[in-house]
């Protein structure tokens, strides 16, 4: 106990950045994949009233219950290991904390959805503007909700549907990534749902 006690003592003292405590942390948690030790850890980051939590295999400032069971739902979900893949790479890209990569993360967020559409609609070779049109005619998706999305997916698109718009784009954030992350996995865990 006293040299545990001594350790903890030496690791105090070294001379962490802040966010490096999150990456030990992290690098811990992902070594020893025990939902136990996320629970907890979740737990007392909660009660200290950090800004971060444990979430798809990294530390992010969502911090949100409901933000964090719908993340975790769709990103711990087998059935679709594609759409499961975009959504931790985006959250990673997002919760980067010496170079987050906020225009990619948002890339990441659009492709998961363009993913689960090309999967339930059967067509892995369809944009997701035709993917949603099937959907929609299938009567899985409401028009209203298809065109709003697909609003959404212009913002990050150019004319020619590649998604390079946003390379001109100065000013993207955490807040802009985060809520493409949790627009798009809110939609993606609505369109499971349907089917």
């Amino acid at each position: 106990m006293r040299f545990a006690y001594h350790c903890l003592c030496q690791l105090r003292k070294s001379c962490f950045q802040w966010y490096e405590v999150y990456d030990f942390l992290e690098f811990t948690i992902n070594y020893f994949r025990n939902p136990k030790l996320v629970e907890h850890i979740n737990s007392v980051l909660e009660r200290e009233l950090a800004g971060y939590r444990f979430v798809g295999g990294v530390f992010t400032d969502i911090t949100n219950e409901q933000e964090i069971e719908m993340l975790e739902q769709a990103v711990d979900d087998k059935n679709f290991p594609a759409v499961s893949s975009h959504l931790k790479r985006s959250l990673a890209l997002m919760s980067d904390k010496e170079n987050p990569d906020y225009r990619n993360s948002i890339k990441e967020s659009i492709s998961a959805v363009e993913s689960l559409a090309k999967a339930i609609t059967g067509k892995p070779k369809a944009t997701l503007g035709e993917a949603l049109k099937v959907l929609e005619v299938s009567n899985k998706l409401h028009p209203a909700l298809k065109n709003s999305f697909l609003n959404l997916y212009g913002y990050t698109s150019d004319e020619g549907g590649i998604r390079d718009a946003m390379l001109t784009e100065p000013d993207l954030t955490v807040a802009d990534a985060k809520y493409f992350l949790l627009s798009c996995t809110s939609f993606i865990n609505y369109l499971k749902s349907k089917i």
